[in-house]
């Protein structure tokens, strides 16, 4: 729809163009052609230059997008802080509501139903109002919280723009842990009571000879802590204990079991080392980048088709005046020329010609007006969010400013030109960004080709304790002596110990953890586990992915270069041919001032017509026109090169400057401006470098 829109405006502004130009068509050619003579020796920047050794080669940029565009007010990259509040992280965020209504500047603006407004008014109301900017904005907040996530060990999300959203790389498939670097801690309360059918009570310790239950009953409070460092180190400490009592003849009775271990493993092939721990958190890190910087082409292009929309109205409404002005005359002279055919002055093929042309002026000045309604309505949508408000929908734009011919900002040379848009077009610092990525990724899917391996310790103390009864015991006579006959010997008895229970023994929990920490029951171990796949095919696979994506992004990466230069070249070819034709313009409209000048007193003496004044005032007229639309067409090619080189937001005062760190920026509806103060280039290439 986009397009078929604009090649519809782009039909009737061809069409009402060459119906201007019909009368001095020749002039005006031969105007231009010999003004391109003459710029062609002072203009060698883009003439036959001698092949350099080599092309500049893009570098990362010190600019990084954005705040005073409305980012710098929101950090997403740090979840909520426990402290005071430690049930802060584990509730959902706000998101304020999106603003879908208008900027204040614009009821600001408007004066008895008018909007009268410069072009930097335009551009402002532009960055404050366009939808596609207040889309765009959500990506970088978005990428914020990508890395958010990958701090935790997780992959992060895709942006527009990035062409790896996370590692593909397998790192240590074969680990049973959770790869997490948020620690966890695990907290377990269990309480049993059992019965057990018994069938060997002496072996059970019931001491019971009929069919029975062993009573038993347990708590357990299990806690336990685990966590995973960039480095690939899993660290885990847990600290069990068990309060158990049964009716079986235990040596303790309650008993309290309480065990301190801490084990760890760490990988030394696959996983190993902060270079493939930390990938996921990098390319987010560069995703994030790569989102500043799709905001900031999104910004240029707004900036860009604003201001081509503004300069368009400016012509439409200059070319509603011109066909108004050619309506006059038309009108004029068909008036003169009745008058002339009713005293018998003039033959009737004159009149007929002459309301011919007022038809055809009348039906330019229609096509002018729809023009001016189109135009004012496009210019309308650019600057607006919602442009049937109440207080916008039947409001008339008029612009302020004049297209005029602008100083020259062309570089010296052409490799000049080049290395400027090579070190600040946005398209190509996001795929310096990508191609770092994608280095990233390659360095991960090669260790992850290796074998794991990984060494781990293990190391536990042990506790148990328990209320234990104590006892006194003393000799007393036992069985009598027998003689031969087996019978008893008077007076004479085997000596028997007897235990009287005297009292408990109480013990537990801090006994147990007493033993504990005093080491008295220890446990050492230590393991060497290696894991080596006989077929390596998913990791292969990753790997060779992983490799012809980097090739692919070389490969785009040259492309985008040679499109680049390709529009560096069109748009400065562009800028000096519209140069030359105002130029041109400007002097044939010079040349017909004077011609009409001359017709008038030419007239006054008695040597001309009232049709050839008229004539030559409508050539004059329409040569305004003509020079009007090549201004309007040199400061839209103006524009188009400044974005070519990646100037737009530098020109147009727009502040692209990273938060710095511990401070949030405030949101102006200024663009350009930061804390009440202009923000000027040297901020946006000195004290904005990226993080």
């Amino acid at each position: 729809m986009t397009t078929l829109w604009g090649t519809t405006r782009r039909f009737i502004r061809r069409t009402t163009a060459q119906r201007l130009r019909m009368c001095h068509a020749k002039p005006l050619l031969a105007a231009f052609l010999a003004a391109l003579l003459v710029a062609g020796p002072i203009s060698p920047a883009f003439a036959q230059n001698p092949p350099s050794n080599s092309a500049p080669e893009p570098k990362e940029s010190t600019i990084a997008p954005v705040s005073s565009l409305g980012l710098g007010k929101h950090n997403f990259s740090k979840g909520p802080s426990a402290f005071p509040n430690i049930l802060k992280p584990y509730q959902s965020i706000h998101v304020e509501p999106s603003v879908l209504t208008n900027s204040p500047r614009i009821d600001q603006l408007v004066q008895d139903g008018k909007l009268q407004i410069s072009l930097q008014d335009a551009v402002e109301l532009a960055l404050e109002n366009s939808l596609d900017i207040a889309v765009q904005r959500y990506y970088p907040w978005i990428a914020d919280d990508s890395i958010l996530k990958a701090n935790s060990g997780a992959f992060g999300y895709g942006t527009p723009g990035a062409a790896i959203a996370g590692s593909s790389a397998s790192i240590n498939p074969f680990a049973l842990t959770i790869v997490t670097y948020d620690p966890l801690i695990f907290s377990t309360i269990s309480v049993a009571d059992i019965s057990t059918p018994i069938n060997n009570p002496f072996l059970s310790g019931t001491g019971t000879a009929a069919l029975t239950g062993l009573i038993s009953h347990s708590t357990q409070f299990n806690n336990q802590y685990s966590q995973t460092f960039e480095t690939g180190t899993n660290i885990t400490v847990s600290w069990n204990n068990t309060r158990s009592s049964s009716s079986a003849a235990n040596f303790f009775n309650p008993a309290v079991s309480s065990t301190l271990s801490f084990s760890f493993t760490q990988p030394l092939l696959n996983g190993f080392g902060l270079a493939v721990g930390t990938r996921n958190i990098r390319i987010a890190k560069n995703n994030r980048k790569i989102a500043d910087w799709a905001f900031a082409q999104q910004a240029i292009t707004t900036i860009t088709n604003t201001i081509t929309d503004y300069w368009e109205l400016v012509y439409a409404r200059e070319n509603v005046r011109v066909n108004q002005q050619a309506v006059t005359v038309s009108e004029k002279l068909y008036n003169d020329n009745k008058k002339q055919l009713e005293i018998g002055s003039m033959a009737p093929l004159d009149v007929t010609r002459a309301e011919s042309e007022l038809a055809t002026d009348r039906q330019n000045l229609i096509v002018a007006q729809t023009v001016q309604l189109q135009d004012e309505q496009i210019l309308k949508n650019a600057i607006s969010k919602d442009p049937l408000a109440a207080n916008l929908i039947n409001v008339e734009i008029i612009p302020t400013d004049q297209p005029k011919q602008p100083a020259a900002i062309e570089t010296a040379s052409f490799e000049e030109s080049v290395k400027e848009a090579f070190d600040k077009r946005p398209d190509l610092q996001e795929q310096l960004l990508n191609l770092k990525n994608a280095g990233i990724d390659v360095q991960a899917t090669r260790n992850a080709l290796l074998p794991t391996l990984a060494v781990g310790g293990f190391y536990q103390s042990t506790g148990l304790a328990g209320n234990q009864v104590t006892s006194t015991t003393t000799t007393v006579a036992g069985t009598p002596v027998v003689d031969a006959a087996g019978n008893p010997v008077p007076g004479l008895f085997l000596p028997a110990p007897q235990v009287t229970p005297t009292g408990t023994t109480q013990a537990g929990f801090t006994t147990a953890q007493s033993q504990i920490f005093h080491n008295q029951f220890p446990e050492y171990a230590a393991q060497l586990t290696l894991t080596l796949p006989l077929r390596n095919r998913s990791a292969e696979a990753d790997n060779a992915r992983s490799l012809l994506v980097q090739r692919q992004l070389e490969t785009q990466m040259q492309q985008l270069k040679n499109a680049a230069l390709l529009d560096v070249r069109n748009t400065y070819i562009a800028l000096t041919q519209d140069r030359a034709q105002v130029a041109a313009a400007s002097k044939a409209r010079e040349l017909q001032q004077q011609t009409f000048d001359a017709e008038q007193k030419k007239y006054q003496l008695g040597a001309s017509t009232v049709y050839l004044v008229i004539q030559t005032q409508r050539d004059l007229i329409s040569a305004q026109g003509t020079e009007l639309r090549a201004l309007a067409n040199l400061e839209e090619a103006k524009a188009n090169y400044e974005r070519a080189l990646g100037r737009t937001l530098e020109v147009n005062r727009v502040s692209i400057a990273d938060a710095k760190s511990g401070e949030v920026e405030r949101q102006t509806l200024i663009p350009g401006t930061l804390h009440g103060h202009v923000v000027g280039t040297e901020r946006l290439f000195s004290d904005a470098g990226q993080k």
